[in-house]
């Protein structure tokens, strides 16, 4: 954990890439850190618990919280809203622990307005034949739905410029091995902890 300000990391990806089985290894090996908790509109399916998957609320709520602007980032996603609230931020900092966003470029880049100090790591397939074969090997989707994915997937790798770190997903110990490395270097930099060294001045 940062012994100053709190670090929020924002990961990235297209479907199919593999970001949720690396930050999965990275929350089971680090008590520190977790989860951002999104609020939504949408109904609990049937194993999600209210504020431990996501925070479930109605819509006028959710819309009266956009209006007095509570949320970090927020957005419409299959007919129902998802976002990031402030409040989600402070209380983590209160508990000391660090945040993981799982959040498209959209939503890293109104965190980053919002929270300049805020990391972006883009997860990138090692290449685009591998890209289509993890998402047809998923099994679940029909040909038609498999190319929507696809552009969809093209759509979010252009924009890996707005990101802070590129991180290829080739073999998933050595991609978990460099995410671990950006989460350890990024914990120690100057302006999360010049606090210590300032006391030791004292």
């Amino acid at each position: 954990m940062s012994k100053g300000k709190p670090l929020l990391i924002i990961v990235s990806s297209p479907s199919g890439a593999g970001k949720t089985t690396l930050c999965k290894r990275l929350l089971n090996e680090f008590s520190d850190i977790r989860f951002s908790i999104s609020h939504t509109t949408r109904v609990p399916r049937a194993n999600e618990v209210d504020g431990r998957d996501y925070i479930f609320t109605d819509k006028d709520t959710f819309d009266k919280m956009v209006d007095d602007e509570q949320f970090v980032e927020w957005a419409h996603v299959h007919g129902n809203r998802y976002g990031t609230s402030h409040g989600e931020i402070r209380a983590a900092a209160a508990q000391g622990m660090d945040l993981i966003f799982d959040v498209d470029y959209q939503g890293a880049r109104q965190i980053k307005s919002n929270y300049p100090d805020a990391i972006g790591v883009f997860i990138l397939p090692p290449s685009i034949d591998e890209l289509k074969l993890r998402l047809s090997a998923r099994g679940t989707e029909t040909p038609e739905s498999l190319e929507q994915r696809f552009k969809a997937a093209l759509g979010e790798i252009a924009h890996y410029e707005e990101f802070d770190y590129l991180l290829v997903n080739d073999e998933v110990n050595a991609a978990y091995d460099r995410l671990r490395a950006i989460l350890q270097a990024e914990r120690i930099r100057i302006f999360r902890n010049g606090e210590v060294a300032r006391k030791l001045l004292e």
